[in-house]
């Protein structure tokens, strides 16, 4: 896989793959799991009860999460645990919790996004 750079420039095949990153969290399904698995790893069952979506939801975008690097998993029995695949998601959701909260008002009535 080609290594990226990673200062954004006018290259728009790179921009696409950043957005595509943070796409990854702008589904409210993805984020709530996201957001679940900081506090501890968990199957798809515990997921399911902790976020309050179907398991069909939850399987499915498990898979994605999976697929873009923010989760991984594990055997564990008859159970496959998840868990965040890299401590800088972490960092990441802290620093838009943040900005979100310096913000939110002015997010929440934004109509161009």
């Amino acid at each position: 896989m080609p290594e990226l750079n990673t200062t954004l420039s006018d290259n728009g095949a790179q921009i696409e793959i950043f957005a595509k990153f943070f796409h990854g969290l702008s589904n409210p399904t993805r984020f709530r799991i996201v957001e679940a698995l900081l506090d501890r790893e968990m199957n798809v069952s515990q997921l399911v009860d902790a976020i309050g979506a179907s398991q069909s939801q939850v399987s499915n975008q498990l898979a994605c999460l999976k697929w873009c690097g923010y989760v991984t998993s594990r055997q564990e029995g008859k159970y496959v645990v998840y868990r965040i695949s890299d401590e800088r998601v972490r960092m990441i959701l802290q620093l838009a919790k943040e900005i979100v909260a310096d913000n939110a008002e002015h997010i929440r009535c934004c109509t161009r996004m």
